[in-house]
């Protein structure tokens, strides 16, 4: 596949050199660079992400809030619309 590359003209040279230099097409150490620049980016980058251990809400004191059942949080939610119940 053809595309167009603008390098600054620094660069071009040094890549233009460095492809004399090895006895390579440009176009061919490139290819070269950019693939082991992309097997570098994959052998650094994790496959899959790591899952936090729920819960990851926390307070700010740092603490880690408690996992809430969904019973807890309908007598949360049944609380907040009794007028006049408290929350402790």
């Amino acid at each position: 596949m053809r595309t167009t590359i603008d390098f600054p003209d620094d660069l071009f040279r040094e890549v233009k050199a460095r492809a004399a230099l090895d006895g390579l097409k440009l176009k061919d150490l490139i290819t070269r660079y950019v693939e082991q620049g992309l097997r570098q980016r994959a052998a650094a980058t994790p496959l899959r992400r790591q899952r936090s251990e729920l819960p990851v809400a926390r307070k700010a004191t740092g603490q880690i809030l408690p996992a809430l059942t969904n019973e807890d949080i309908q007598r949360i939610l049944d609380e907040e619309e009794t007028p006049g119940a408290r929350l402790d």
